[in-house]
């Protein structure tokens, strides 16, 4: 569950005897605020955490982290590393021009033995291909410039999310649905229950970055998914691109199959004064008329420092109870 961590005191033995082991890898853009990455290296060690570096981590060709050969090795590395947690350095783009040549056998017997692959935004692109290829679970979560290497102190919660995640602690996520929403309507086709309770169970969690995920619409790498729970976010994009984005999954077929879509973080865009009034409220309403699920907004997750960590491809249930809403899913090994 969502919790306002306290800070995490350097040395303090949080994690027990046994450090845990985490591998940073770059599988898409290349790693261009380097004292980002030593600051987020040095704050998972501060943590308590073992961190290993991918030999190509820092490696640079035009705007990727190494030609696609390179980064293709370096997924494999992360896959046979053993680790607890492989972390990515960083999003930008890169991983869907090369998921054809991902070992997906690799990654799914990592996944078996206990590594945990995290990350967002590009990484979409390896969440939902290994999802369509093989039902494995990744997570949707911080990168490691990002978040872990912010000036200063990185966010409580998505650090204290991610140590339940390493540590097989949690088991759910919740959050307070923006007053907004409620009053729009955004959430009026939520299924009516006893005290204003509804739950949607045993459904599969997917999604992560809107323009990723729409980018694989038609290809192998789109996970079918029916009866699910979408979540989405994004950042640089203009309400209404969002909303073109939209529609390439309406017309797709695939809004409809789902049980609920979930909204997280929607950041950095800039209205101009020919929208009239056009803004991301509208293209929520909008898109509540468009589909019998509920669409649930204000999900903590996307280019944000306070960002929750999820098992894309677990199942779990959704529950709202008036303004308050839970995604659980239990351990998830």
């Amino acid at each position: 569950m969502l919790r306002p961590a306290g800070r995490l005191v350097p040395g303090s033995g949080i994690l027990g005897a046994v450090k845990k082991h985490i591998y940073i890898y770059s599988p898409s853009s290349a790693v261009r605020d380097k004292a980002a990455f030593r600051r987020g290296v040095s704050r998972l060690k501060t943590l308590g955490y073992e961190v290993e570096l991918d030999e190509a981590a820092l490696a640079s060709h035009q705007r990727f982290a190494g030609d696609d050969e390179t980064r293709l090795a370096a997924i494999h590395r992360a896959a046979a590393s053993g680790a607890d947690v492989a972390l990515i350095s960083r999003g930008g783009y890169g991983l869907t021009r090369i998921l054809p040549g991902i070992n997906y056998k690799a990654v799914v017997k990592a996944v078996d033995k206990g590594t945990r692959f995290v990350g967002l935004s590009d990484f979409t692109a390896l969440q939902s291909a290994l999802l369509a290829k093989t039902g494995a679970v990744s997570w949707a979560g911080p990168a490691l410039g990002e978040d872990f290497g912010v000036e200063g102190e990185p966010d409580d919660i998505m650090e204290a999310c991610f140590e339940d995640l390493i540590t097989g602690q949690g088991e759910g996520t919740g959050w307070r649905l923006p007053a907004s929403a409620i009053k729009e309507g955004a959430t009026r086709s939520v299924p009516a229950r006893a005290g204003g309770i509804f739950d949607i169970k045993k459904a599969t969690l997917w999604g992560g970055n809107l323009a990723v995920l729409t980018s694989l619409v038609g290809t192998p790498y789109f996970p079918a998914v029916k009866g699910g729970i979408l979540f989405l976010e994004e950042v640089h994009e203009h309400p209404y691109r969002l909303e073109r984005m939209l529609t390439t999954l309406l017309h797709a077929g695939v809004l409809a199959q789902q049980k609920a879509i979930v909204l997280g973080q929607f950041t950095n865009y800039k209205l101009v004064p020919h929208d009239k009034g056009f803004k991301l409220a509208t293209v929520v309403a909008w898109l509540q008329k468009q589909i019998k699920a509920p669409v649930l907004m204000g999900l903590p997750f996307g280019h944000v420092p306070t960002k929750v960590l999820l098992p894309v491809g677990a199942k779990v249930t959704l529950a709202v109870e008036g303004r308050d809403a839970f995604l659980l899913w239990g351990h998830t090994h």
